[in-house]
Formats: structure tokens, C-alpha cells, sequence
């Protein structure tokens, strides 16, 4: 077979040199097959405010009824309760503060919670007032003997009787002095005037610092201060040795008594 001798037919000649041929309008039609016409399109239905606005309801889960329409919830029943106390309680649909009865018979009212309520904070209480000094005597001359022996409340036997004995030599008994011993209990000159209202105080083995006095001064020396006269003195425990050096110190305590009581 030639190849000059191939003839095709018009519609394929028709699809293959369609830009380029032209056609006659009676080719075409007996060549081209028909297309269908498209179906109309259907018209938009208009949506109305109403339905909008409305809220799709989701149904109730399988085997539920919804509730009617005023009903009162039910309880919640008690922990514990039996299948029937529940399904009564169901049925009824009691308010929340109706009580359920448990298994055990009593009732369990279901209140609502209180709010807490904001506890009140207490004031501290008032710090105490300071105890009174323990004195050893009746004060009635207001002459203040202010010693400083740890160990006990107030002097060893030795040292009172030395002290009973230079007192008698001044024409006074313990029943006119007060003794306070710093060892016991700290002295503060403003607590202890405010307590006793001394008129002389005589410091045995005390500075008058320790005692808070805004002034110092040296032993055997009288120094008045404040409307009271003051005498610093050695520690009792070494007027009452049998040494030279105690001997000495007890002379001039005598000196400073004498001037100082008119003896």
C-alpha cells in the first residue's frame, strides 16, 4: 500500500486540522458530535432571621428523657444509696436541700457551703510589768544595801553577820535597811527608787554603771546624786577576811559611815 493512497476520513481530518482547515457548516454538523445541554442550577432558598437566630438542639444521649418543662432537678442521691432510693429520688425530683435517706437509715442534709469566714487576729497581750526586787529587811530608815552574791538570795551567814555587826556599830538593824542582791535579779536605779524610794544606797562590790547611774565615782566616796546619797564599797567577800589588806579596806568603810549616819 502507498502511503499517497491513505485517505481519512472528514471528521478525522476534521479533529486533526481544525486550526488550520476551514469547514463547512454541513461537514461540521454531520462530523461533530452533539454536547448536551447543562441542567439549570436550582435557586438559592433565602434564609430568614428567624431561622438563623435559632440553635440547632443536640439530642439527649440514647435510653435519657429530657426533662419537662418547670421540673425540678433531683437530688443528688447520698453515697451508698440503693438503685431504688435513686430511682425515687429520680421521680420525685426533690429540691436540693431534700434529704436522702442512706443505707443506714439516718439522713444527710445537702446544705450550701458558707463562705469562710476571715478569722479575727488577735491583739498580743500586754507585756508584763516588772517584778518587784526581793528585799531582805524592812526598809525603815530608806537605806538601800545593794550586794552582788550569785549562789544565793541574798548573802552567805559570814558576810550577813559582818553586815549585821557594822550596822549595829551605826546604831541600825537589818529592820532599818533593805538588801537587794544584783546577782538575783538586775538592778535598775530607776526601778529600784520607784519601788523603794531610798534616801541612801551603799553598793558592795557593784560600779555605779552597772546599775544604770548616768555618773561614776570611786569607792569611799560619798556622792550625792538626785536626792540620794551614794557609797561605793568593796565586795563583802573581802571585808570579811582576816588579811591586812581586808583590815585597811574595813577602816575606811568605817570612816565613810561615820560622815555618813552621824555615829
Amino acid at each position: 500500500m502507498s502511503l499517497n493512497n491513505i485517505q481519512l476520513q472528514d471528521f478525522i481530518v476534521d479533529e486533526l486540522y481544525k486550526d488550520n482547515l476551514l469547514v463547512s457548516p454541513e461537514t461540521a454538523s454531520s462530523t461533530r458530535r452533539p454536547i448536551p445541554p447543562a441542567a439549570p442550577a436550582a435557586p438559592a432558598q433565602p434564609v430568614t432571621p428567624a431561622a438563623a437566630a435559632t440553635p440547632i438542639a443536640t439530642p439527649p444521649p440514647a435510653g435519657t428523657q429530657p426533662p419537662s418543662a418547670g421540673a425540678t432537678p433531683a437530688a443528688k442521691p447520698a453515697a451508698g444509696a440503693s438503685l431504688a432510693d435513686i430511682a425515687a429520688a429520680m421521680r420525685k425530683g426533690s429540691p436540693a436541700n431534700t434529704t436522702i435517706p442512706n443505707p443506714a437509715g439516718s439522713t444527710v442534709p445537702e446544705t450550701p457551703a458558707t463562705p469562710s469566714q476571715p478569722k479575727s487576729v488577735e491583739a498580743p497581750p500586754n507585756p508584763t510589768t516588772t517584778q518587784p526586787y526581793k528585799t531582805l529587811g524592812n526598809h525603815r530608815r530608806k537605806v538601800t544595801i545593794l550586794v552582788n552574791s550569785p549562789g544565793t538570795p541574798f548573802l552567805p551567814d559570814n558576810q550577813l553577820n559582818f553586815l549585821t555587826k557594822i550596822l549595829e556599830a551605826c546604831r541600825m538593824n537589818i529592820g532599818d535597811v533593805a538588801i537587794v542582791n544584783h546577782a538575783a535579779a538586775a538592778v535598775n536605779i530607776t526601778a529600784l527608787k520607784e519601788q523603794l524610794q531610798p534616801s541612801v544606797i551603799i553598793l558592795f562590790g557593784l560600779e555605779p554603771t552597772t546599775i544604770r547611774l548616768p555618773i561614776n565615782f570611786p569607792v569611799f566616796k560619798l556622792q550625792p546624786y538626785d536626792q540620794c546619797t551614794y557609797l561605793a564599797a568593796p565586795p563583802l567577800d573581802q571585808l570579811v577576811q582576816n588579811s591586812d589588806e581586808s583590815k585597811l579596806l574595813k577602816s575606811k568603810l568605817w570612816v565613810c559611815l561615820k560622815s555618813l549616819f552621824d555615829v
